[in-house]
């Protein structure tokens, strides 16, 4: 469960209806209830969700075997999160549950949903590349793009060519980031979690350096 502010977890605006509505869920489907994590946060990233953290923590350790949120954007506003916690799912062997939406990556139906809600995550990403590409042409074609494009990289040289060399190799973007957070590598942030898409942003920062 999520809300956005403290004072909605103060009055419970928002709290009562999800919980309600997942225990019903859960209920109707004769699944066991194992716990209900819940963060104030803002819905636009899953980072900084301890409630959301410890939830797939369990989930990956096995001691649960779905992931249920009421509305989607309780999970994450960002269909780009969502697609790759519907790939963290498919690793781990979880399913995710978004009622409101009819996701259920338990069922055919609701796997299908969900890949086409990962359909529009893929164009919103390819979106953002070519917004980003375009501005650097036009900034480059008026003369006022100067030294490095991209941000300075905060992750120590090791790990860059680290990622670089296994991507060369074969390896896949989630089996890097698999391995980056078992050997317990840091990300740029310090003790954030590694992702797919946080690998391929750190391969796209360093092709645009080079």
């Amino acid at each position: 469960m999520r809300v956005s502010t403290d004072e909605q977890e103060r009055s419970g605006a928002g709290i009562e209806a999800q919980r309600a509505a997942i225990a019903a869920d859960a209920d109707r489907r004769g699944w066991r209830l194992v716990g209900i994590e819940q963060d104030t946060a803002s819905g636009r990233s899953t980072k900084r969700r301890p409630g959301l953290a410890s939830a797939l923590e369990q989930l990956d350790a096995g001691n649960a075997d779905s992931l249920m949120v009421a509305k989607l954007h309780r999970l994450s506003r960002s269909l780009l999160d969502f697609a790759a916690l519907v790939e963290q799912s498919r690793r781990k062997g979880w399913s995710l549950v978004a009622l409101d939406l009819g996701v259920d990556t338990s069922t055919p139906s609701g796997e299908m949903m969900a890949n086409v809600l990962a359909v529009f995550a893929q164009f919103e990403r390819r979106l953002i590349g070519q917004r980003t590409k375009d501005g650097l042409e036009a900034k480059r074609s008026a003369g006022t793009l100067r030294g490095p494009i991209g941000r300075p990289r905060l992750l120590p040289d090791t790990v860059v060519e680290r990622i670089r060399r296994e991507r060369a190799s074969g390896r896949s973007l989630p089996k890097i980031a698999d391995a980056l957070n078992t050997d317990g590598v840091p990300t740029a942030q310090g003790g954030a979690k590694w992702w797919p898409s946080t690998v391929a942003a750190v391969l796209r920062s360093t092709a645009a350096a080079v």
